[in-house]
């Protein structure tokens, strides 16, 4: 497993800012950039299409681009060498954790450093996004829980044998991948390099799964106790039969803490 990080272009920060900008969005997406980026004018952002919204956002950007570009190709050489210094560690506890040689997968993973505060990941292209305000560390905590989803579903779909286009949002699928994270990211060989770990240092989750309870238990440590006692296709069955059986609640308290963001 490896990961090359680069700095992919202002445009293409642009593209994945408004990924984030649709109609469809919450403000616990949509807002994060006006959070980092006051130059932009929330007022004149909403009274506009979507289109108009990216002509906007690229021009008030811009600027900030240009006085960033030497530290977002400081961050590359800094980022790349911060990850090889762990690279073996890292491999070691995914091969663990996921019942394979994780040194023969994924040794093509990009990492794009970007301007975007919320980091996207696509499975099959194999690259995800990371906000270039991390320092080194928390890049590589950030990282470590994209590539947990790269290995997560390559073992899921070998199982299932259903489709990659089950795997985004908001399906029941992705909710899951987006819970075990923590629990895959207790082992200290990961959780040590974490600066975002444990949940009291910010959490390695959407910050919606720690308060979530359902049947007067945790949602996360119960995902933990399960992950503990099984392996992990066994894991994956019986972590999503408890995702199924649950699925209004858990989406019910996700809908109301994204309203209330």
């Amino acid at each position: 497993m490896n990961i090359t990080y680069k700095n992919p272009g202002y445009e293409y920060s642009i593209e994945s800012i408004m990924l984030f900008q649709t109609d469809e969005q919450t403000p616990f997406w949509s807002d994060s950039v006006l959070y980092f980026y006051p130059q932009i004018d929330k007022t004149e952002l909403e009274k506009r299409n979507f289109e108009e919204k990216k002509e906007y956002i690229y021009k008030v950007l811009e600027e900030v681009y240009g006085n960033i570009e030497d530290e977002l190709e400081s961050k590359i050489i800094r980022y790349n060498e911060h990850f090889q210094n762990y690279r073996s560690q890292i491999e070691d506890a995914l091969s663990e954790a996921f019942e394979l040689d994780s040194g023969l997968l994924f040794n093509d993973l990009t990492g794009n450093i970007t301007m975007n505060p919320v980091c996207p990941r696509f499975l099959q292209e194999k690259y995800f996004d990371i906000f270039y305000l991390n320092s080194e560390r928390g890049a590589l905590g950030l990282s470590i829980h994209e590539v947990i989803h790269y290995f997560w579903f390559y073992v899921w779909n070998k199982h299932f044998g259903d489709s990659y286009e089950e795997y985004e949002t908001p399906s029941l699928k992705w909710i899951l991948s987006e819970m075990v994270v923590e629990a895959i990211m207790s082992d200290d060989r990961l959780s040590l390099i974490n600066p975002y770990f444990p949940r009291e240092d910010g959490g390695c989750v959407y910050p919606y799964f720690f308060d979530m309870i359902i049947n007067g238990k945790p949602v996360l440590d119960k995902i933990s106790e399960l992950y503990k006692n099984n392996s992990i296709t066994d894991f994956m069955e019986a972590s999503y039969a408890y995702c199924l059986e649950n699925e209004n609640a858990i989406r019910n308290h996700i809908e109301e803490a994204e309203k209330e963001f």
